[in-house]
């Protein structure tokens, strides 16, 4: 079946545009169902307002799935899907929905978890020739790195698989802590919600930043959690261990970031042993306290570059990275911006 082509006309930044684009979200058995439904409702949110204003839908969104037919979530519930086509991929965005690692497609003879299906793979990877963009949400970043469409980019994955796709897709470059990034026409986003973020920033990028407002306002979004902003928050998760060794922690760091702060020194403020602060932090937080100390440092860091009036220099200085080269690096390998980037969009 021969399936419509996106229309070949200049991009417009506006809900007036001409234009209407394919949005092709590809979904595996247990897929998570937000990752799927939140793009797809950002897109035909759009769709509505166009409608309202008299206009063409600047989007037609198609779920497929291999072999079609109606698909399980991990919360039980199916939705019906096309198959994976063979055409009408030519200028469409192509999202791949998260799912169990169990159901995810591996190439043959991979030792990683997941039913092994080459064909799929092959798909993806030829589909990312023909889209426009190619995009993920979530766990869906596997699919693309296992597809070889990763290899030497930035990508991004729910902050409790970093590690995973990091071990097993070495020349991709991990982040560990933004919503979303973009590499090239490759789009990848973190856990659950991170897609409608994704899809916001889509909409933005097809018809205005206008636009992008009034769907967000419309489904009740902030705009504000665009690439950059960070996924993984330590005081947070501080706070539920607020009688754990991180809360208690967290309180002894905070008024002293700007100093110089060695392991020791945390741990005598616990009350512990490194070897037990090492442990119980790990438990708790599944990070070491170098880690724990250089999140909380980026998180203060981004809390003062929202700040009116805020320098990148004072950011770095109170934050207790020193210098701004320090700041730079640290937000360059976390966050995947530079904290001018990040203080322009969030200030």
């Amino acid at each position: 079946m021969s399936l419509p082509k996106a229309t070949r006309t200049p991009p417009a930044h506006s809900l007036e545009a001409p234009v209407t684009r394919d949005i092709w979200v590809l979904v595996f058995p247990q897929f998570l169902l937000l990752d799927a439904t939140g793009p797809i409702q950002v897109f035909s949110t759009a769709n509505d307002e166009a409608r309202d204003a008299g206009l063409a839908p600047p989007y037609r969104i198609h779920l497929i799935a291999p072999g079609g037919g109606a698909v399980s979530s991990s919360a039980g519930v199916s939705l019906l899907a096309r198959p994976l086509p063979r055409r009408g991929l030519e200028g469409a965005t192509l999202i791949v929905a998260g799912a169990s690692a169990a159901e995810l497609p591996i190439a043959a003879g991979s030792s990683a978890e997941g039913k092994q299906d080459p064909f799929t793979l092959r798909w993806v990877a030829r589909a990312s020739s023909s889209v426009a963009r190619c995009c993920s949400v979530c766990t869906g970043a596997f699919v693309l790195a296992r597809a070889g469409l990763l290899d030497q980019r930035s990508a991004v994955t729910h902050w409790q698989d970093v590690a995973q796709l990091r071990s097993q897709h070495p020349l991709v470059r991990v982040q560990d802590d933004a919503i979303h990034t973009r590499d090239g026409k490759f789009y990848t986003s973190a856990g659950i919600s991170a897609g409608m973020d994704l899809a916001l920033s889509l909409v933005e990028e097809d018809l205005g930043r206008a636009a992008s407002l009034r769907v967000a306002k419309r489904l009740v979004l902030f705009l504000k959690r665009s690439g950059g902003q960070r996924q993984f928050s330590s005081e947070l998760l501080a706070q539920s261990h607020e009688q754990g060794l991180s809360g208690q922690l967290v309180n002894w760091l905070r008024p002293r970031l700007p100093q110089s702060i060695t392991l020791t020194q945390m741990a005598d403020a616990c009350a512990v042993s490194v070897r037990t602060l090492n442990r119980k932090l790990l438990q708790e937080t599944g990070v070491t306290p170098a880690q724990f100390l250089v999140r909380l440092r980026t998180e203060v860091a981004c809390g003062l570059l929202e700040q009116p009036g805020m320098s990148v220099k004072q950011a770095a200085r109170l934050s207790g990275y020193g210098t701004e080269y320090n700041l730079r690096r640290a937000f360059a390998v976390q966050l995947g911006v530079l904290p001018s980037e990040y203080q322009s969009r969030f200030a």
